[in-house]
């Protein structure tokens, strides 16, 4: 891939894991800053024609204003996250809704094994469901107290913090339920199907 493509931020500033070491997946070192990494420019979304939806396999689309979407229930999330470009940052502080939340409001098809998420400036992610329900991801629009930067992927993006960082999409607009786990835009271009840093599950055949 042409690096002219790809932002700044694909190292941070390293520390010791001392004795957190047992938090850190294999592979990875510690940072206090937090990397912008981003395939291509960062997106200016005027929150009022931001909306997010879920489609695909579902009985019946859904989707939301930014305004709906601060009306559902929100829940505080600290969670550790690790890029696949090997820098860990521990006890991040988010503020969203849980991914679970969201699909109390559609009713999903028998057939439905995964998920595409879409965002502004055409990136795409996948992701098996049973990575994504159950507490294990959720969509954040605040992050350590504040709204979240467009550079972080604000207003909103998907954090899925038990696999590296690609997956959590930055810019998020929707979620696609699909029959069958399909690659994105990372995976199409070489990284893992899954992506679990505790495996190094880096590129495709780790």
């Amino acid at each position: 891939m042409s690096q002219k493509f790809v932002s700044r931020g694909f190292t941070g500033k390293r520390e010791r894991a001392g004795g957190q070491g047992a938090r850190v997946p294999p592979g990875q070192h510690l940072v206090s800053d937090f990397p912008v990494l981003s395939a291509g420019p960062t997106p200016r979304t005027d929150l009022a024609r931001w909306t997010f939806t879920i489609d695909g396999l579902v009985t019946a689309p859904v989707s939301w204003s930014w305004a709906d979407f601060q009306h559902l229930p929100v829940q505080d999330f600290v969670k550790d996250i690790s890029c696949v470009t090997k820098w860990t940052k521990l006890d991040t502080r988010w503020r969203g809704v849980s991914v679970d939340t969201l699909f109390e409001h559609v009713e999903l098809d028998p057939r439905a094994v995964a998920l595409i998420a879409s965002c502004d400036g055409g990136y795409t992610t996948n992701l098996l469901l049973s990575d994504a329900l159950n507490g294990q991801a959720f969509v954040a629009y605040e992050y350590d107290g504040k709204p979240l930067a467009p550079e972080h992927g604000g207003p909103a993006r998907l954090v899925v913090p038990h696999l590296y960082f690609w997956k959590s999409a930055k810019w998020v607009r929707g979620l696609r339920l699909v029959n069958k786990d399909a690659p994105g835009f990372w995976e199409s271009l070489g990284y893992h199907i899954r992506g679990d840093p505790w495996k190094e599950q880096r590129y495709t055949d780790d």
